[in-house]
């Protein structure tokens, strides 16, 4: 039987890479997105050109709702196998002083409950054991001065989500880990007002260049699969050496 994985925010970075390589592995695939119908619809043309079966469906992961409606969507494919956490934003990056409390809430909500909620539905339909694999972030344990700290304070929040979950779940066969990517060549950074983040960044990561979001889908795929059959509660950095 095929595994099914459920991927927040698959429509593009990190969450459409993943599920390409998801994909190629033979994965069924049910993935969110929040706004971009033709984002997601192309990501799932590939998909489907691999010949699995796959599902794009729109949600906010803060609304236990719509995470269900997610994962009922996802359950139409097969039983549920797998999850990536992986819906997330940042905020305008500045000063911790000048942090928006608006903004501290909406990051919150995304990168925190949204991957509380997700994974409770996970545990809840992983009958027969399965994966969890959220993506953190190297933020957690370098904290983002002058940038985001608040965002990186959820991080560290996604990490301890993972030890904990780990260890309850594991009586049932659910691994659970997280990845902690560096700075990746994604959307994320245009969003938190600073496109071109990536390549001014690269002169201060060990190995001299942002990395990509294949590099983190391959640790994610990793993780997802058999030869981590005795992997749990690990954080696995994706840094270039951050």
């Amino acid at each position: 039987m095929s595994p099914v994985t459920v991927i927040t925010g698959g429509s593009r970075g990190i969450g459409a890479a993943t599920a390409r390589r998801l994909a190629h592995a033979g994965h069924h695939v049910a993935f969110s997105y929040r706004r971009d119908r033709a984002a997601a619809d192309k990501v799932l043309a590939e998909l489907h050109a691999t010949g699995v079966r796959a599902v794009a469906v729109p949600a906010d992961t803060r609304d236990p709702d719509q995470v269900t409606a997610l994962f009922d969507a996802a359950a139409d494919l097969g039983p549920v196998t797998g999850l990536v956490n992986n819906a997330g934003v940042t905020s305008p990056i500045g000063p911790f002083v000048d942090l928006d409390p608006d903004d501290l809430r909406h990051v919150v909500d995304v990168n925190l409950v949204g991957y509380v909620l997700a994974a409770q539905q996970a545990a809840r339909r992983m009958s027969t054991g399965g994966a969890i694999v959220s993506v953190s972030s190297v933020a957690a344990t370098l904290g983002s001065p002058g940038e985001y700290v608040h965002y990186a304070a959820v991080k560290a929040a996604t990490d301890t989500l993972t030890v904990g979950l780990a260890k309850e779940l594991a009586p049932r066969g659910i691994r659970v880990n997280a990845v902690a990517p560096g700075i990746i060549r994604t959307e994320i950074h245009a969003l938190s007002g600073q496109p071109d983040r990536p390549d001014r960044a690269a002169a201060r990561i060990p190995l001299g260049r942002p990395g990509e979001p294949d590099e983190v889908a391959a640790a994610i795929a990793w993780l997802l699969g058999p030869d981590a059959s005795y992997t749990t509660g690990t954080v696995l950095r994706v840094g270039g050496g951050l």
